[in-house]
């Protein structure tokens, strides 16, 4: 069995969702344990509570990833009998690791508003808050003219040439290729100490820089040759823009009253708030994962009939209703979501690179609040 470390699997994960995403300030990242420990079971948590560090304990679990950061300010001391001294020493006892993904699980493309906004099936999605802008690249590959099928697909697969929404966009221009193997050498075409000359096809394509890593080892494992030739390019073009929060629309449109309680069930949420006439017809919806206090007026600017957040204030409250927003409020936990939308998400990617690990959802409740 391949022995995986914890610094592979988090380097597949933030493939998907990279640090740099990330507001300013954010304490994202590993934060308890090593990039070196072995792992062989992973579990996915919206929050690292008591409760889910004994349910780690019990499934003999090697890592944690969780989209709340467990370490939010710095430590200044940890007393073992107190709730996170208890936590931290169970841990470290344990050896059980914990890596943070939050804002950048946030803003990422298929991330925690992207799970949201499908959950409510919202339709012409679009950011809400754009606070990143990917930067693009191109690929330039030489590649004999009988396998150019073969490496184009393997480099649309991975994501490579998404413009808008078109998928494996590529060019292609034939030419000819020359080289000569050198001595230790294992050509795929051609001797040793004779120059060759190939028909080769050159494929251009376009890919945003997160995503490099991926693409080269998918390209260099599709090339038949051993030593592919292949340039990278820096691009003026703008990619595609990221942030939080999501804003799209219903396929019908439906009474708040109605909108409220599908939210309740579709988010499993056991209550939500309202802000607004329950009889309004709402058919364009932002949506913004955990506490969206800040970015209300966003939701109406942009167009937002009904904004679907969470631990929203008295105040804000009234703020919004005095602007005509109306204001679904399904409690931050709806945000575990997530649990098995990653749970998913790194299986594939795991699967992928060969990686034995099994990958699970926390089973426990870290919602505080009760609703009689």
């Amino acid at each position: 069995m391949k022995e995986v470390k914890v610094g592979q699997v988090l380097q597949l994960f933030e493939q998907f969702a990279p640090q740099k995403y990330a507001l300013e300030g954010d304490p994202i990242g590993l934060q308890v344990g090593s990039y070196q420990k072995r792992v062989k079971n992973i579990m996915i948590a919206l929050d690292v509570l008591e409760n889910v560090v004994e349910e780690a304990i019990e499934k003999k679990v090697d890592l944690i990833i969780a989209h709340h950061p467990m370490i939010f300010r710095p430590v200044k001391k940890i007393q073992t009998d107190q709730a996170q001294g208890r936590i931290i020493e169970k841990l470290l006892k344990h050896d059980i690791s914990v890596y943070a993904a939050h804002t950048n699980l946030d803003v990422a493309k298929g991330g925690v508003n992207d799970m949201l906004a499908q959950a409510l099936q919202l339709e012409k999605t679009a950011v809400l808050i754009p606070t990143y802008e990917q930067k693009l690249r191109k690929l330039a590959v030489y590649v004999p003219v009988e396998h150019e099928k073969q490496v184009r697909t393997a480099l649309g697969e991975v994501g490579a040439g998404a413009i808008g929404d078109y998928s494996h966009c590529s060019f292609s221009t034939e030419g000819t290729g020359r080289f000569q193997p050198g001595e230790g050498t294992n050509p795929h075409i051609g001797q040793h100490g004779k120059l060759e000359s190939v028909q080769e096809v050159r494929i251009e394509t376009v890919y945003p820089v997160e995503m490099e890593k991926k693409l080269i080892t998918s390209m260099l494992k599709a090339h038949p040759y051993e030593e592919p030739a292949y340039d990278l390019y820096d691009l003026a073009l703008k990619g595609e823009e990221l942030g939080l929060g999501r804003i799209g629309e219903l396929k019908e449109e439906m009474s708040l009253r109605d909108f409220a309680l599908f939210t309740k069930e579709v988010l499993d949420s056991p209550g939500v708030r309202i802000v607004g006439d329950l009889d309004e017809k709402v058919k364009k919806v932002a949506v913004l994962g955990g506490d969206g206090n800040k970015y209300f007026s966003k939701a109406k600017f942009k167009g937002a009939d009904v904004y679907v957040t969470g631990d929203f204030y008295y105040h804000t409250a009234h703020d919004a209703m005095n602007m005509g927003l109306n204001i679904v409020d399904p409690g931050h936990n709806i945000e575990k979501i997530m649990k098995k939308g990653v749970t998913e998400l790194l299986k594939k990617e795991c699967e992928n690179s060969q990686f034995e690990i099994t990958i699970f959802p926390s089973e426990e409740d870290t919602n505080p609040f009760i609703f009689l």
